[in-house]
């Protein structure tokens, strides 16, 4: 492999080891970014996670702020609904171009997806997998899972307020209930009781924003912005 391919190579494997961290909360909102520590983590120089650190923060995962550092940036409640309004408007659509005899193969992995939420162990991430795999389940039913992919580009700020919710709920039982109401809704071909119950499902997030703030309000960006200040060490104010 040539020298360039290996840097382009070597990039991407930071950038997206990054971004998983940064989506389920290893690093956590506001938490700061040692350019060096994260280097040596990843066993590689500088470049490729100042390179990192940049496109994240194009994405609005990262803020940069000058003569003070780089932080994993808090959740921001306007950007977790524009998300969501992007992800439901994708999914309602989908549901009204089901067909009329929707796949018997497709229908018995999502109920097999189904069975694995019930029985799952309690694993944030396992269960976040699985809810993912639902979701992308119904679209390719509706013969549109080629959209998956720009859904989940587009949804790195919802899924941060989504794992939030995952983790501060007793049970994702509640959710693995609405998933099978969404599914039963599918194949009795009730598409208006399918499209009530998924838009409830995916609204669902704002509820868990709200609870979640009201405890923890250091998670959250504020209406006005904040900038961390260099003392001793840094700090939110």
């Amino acid at each position: 492999m040539a020298a360039s391919d290996r840097r382009r190579t070597n990039r991407r494997v930071v950038y997206e080891t990054l971004r998983r961290r940064v989506l389920t909360l290893e690093l956590p909102p506001g938490s700061a970014l040692s350019e060096n520590e994260l280097a040596a983590s990843l066993g590689v120089s500088r470049t490729p996670v100042r390179e990192s650190l940049i496109l994240l923060a194009e994405e609005g995962l990262v803020q940069v702020f000058p003569q003070v550092g780089s932080f994993v940036s808090r959740v921001a409640p306007d950007r977790v609904a524009d998300a969501q309004f992007l992800r439901e408007a994708v999914e309602l659509a989908a549901l009204d171009d089901l067909p009329a005899e929707p796949d018997p193969a497709l229908a018995a992995e999502l109920r097999d997806n189904l069975a694995q939420q019930q029985r799952h162990g309690g694993d944030v991430e396992e269960f976040f997998a699985l809810d993912e795999e639902f979701h992308r389940g119904l679209l390719r039913l509706s013969g549109h899972g080629g959209s998956w992919p720009a859904v989940v580009s587009a949804k790195g700020h919802l899924d941060r307020a989504r794992r939030l919710g995952l983790y501060e709920a007793s049970s994702p039982a509640v959710f693995a209930g609405q998933h099978e109401e969404i599914l039963r809704a599918v194949l009795d071909h009730d598409v208006e009781r399918a499209r009530a119950t998924m838009r409830r499902h995916l609204r669902a997030v704002f509820e868990d924003i709200e609870q979640i703030r009201t405890r923890s309000p250091e998670l959250f960006a504020s209406d006005a912005g904040t900038v961390p200040v260099r003392r001793n060490v840094v700090v939110w104010e």
